[in-house]
């Protein structure tokens, strides 16, 4: 952690729902927020190498010891996060859920499973927990033999053959008990994705883009800027 530091505006302490966020301008340059959507402020950042959960853990800290209260947050699934809110509502981005399935099942699945799934999931956004669940359940089982069919090579190893979609299925259901908190808990007005965080980590990445020919140090002058505004 010794590379991380910990930076934040003054805002006055408050019960809040946050968006957990980082994003990573190239391989080894990133920031993490804390950002407020209900004020439009963010509360806490650091400039960070990787993203892990010790700088998460970090983060809630400092709010903390400012005297916030996290009353529940949004993050974007990235594993080990959820451990550092295991004592609050967590809802998971579903933006990142689509985009997570995105990759696994493409923008033009060609197996028919991947297109019922895909139809599925893009209503993820304005269902409800148990109309989702219940068309998530019954495509599983529909699909629970063809998802164990299995691949052999000439030296009898095997493999599934249809690994993308079990990719799929999987993070459905590693993500599934967080992707409708929000629906959860109407009196904390929850956001179900991280937009305002990522309207922010959008702007920086756009005027780093325009301001290319500056020192590190002045990007993260640009940066800070546009953090504490």
């Amino acid at each position: 952690m010794s590379d991380v530091q910990i930076h934040g505006p003054e805002v006055m302490p408050r019960s809040i729902v946050i968006e957990a966020d980082a994003t990573f301008f190239n391989r080894h340059e990133g920031v993490c927020i804390f950002h407020a959507p209900k004020i439009k402020k963010v509360l806490t950042y650091a400039f960070i190498k990787s993203e892990t959960a010790l700088i998460y853990w970090s983060l809630r800290n400092t709010i903390e010891q400012r005297g916030f209260i996290v009353l529940a947050v949004v993050i974007d699934g990235r594993k080990g996060v959820k451990k550092v809110f295991a004592d609050v509502p967590v809802q998971m981005c579903q933006y990142h859920q689509l985009m997570i399935l995105r990759h696994y099942l493409t923008m033009n699945p060609r197996l028919e499973a991947g297109v019922e799934l895909k139809i599925i999931c893009k209503d993820l956004c304005g269902v409800s927990r148990s109309v989702f669940e219940l068309r998530f359940v019954q495509w599983c089982d529909k699909w629970a033999d063809f998802l164990k069919e299995r691949t052999y090579n000439i030296d009898e190893k095997w493999r599934y053959t249809h690994r993308r979609l079990r990719s799929a299925r999987r993070s459905l259901m590693t993500n599934l008990p967080c992707l409708f908190t929000y629906q959860d808990y109407p009196e904390l007005e929850i956001p179900n994705t991280t937009n305002y965080a990522e309207s922010i980590h959008s702007k920086m990445k756009d005027l780093l883009r325009v301001h290319r020919g500056f020192s590190p140090e002045l990007k993260r002058k640009l940066i800070q800027e546009i953090l504490t505004n």
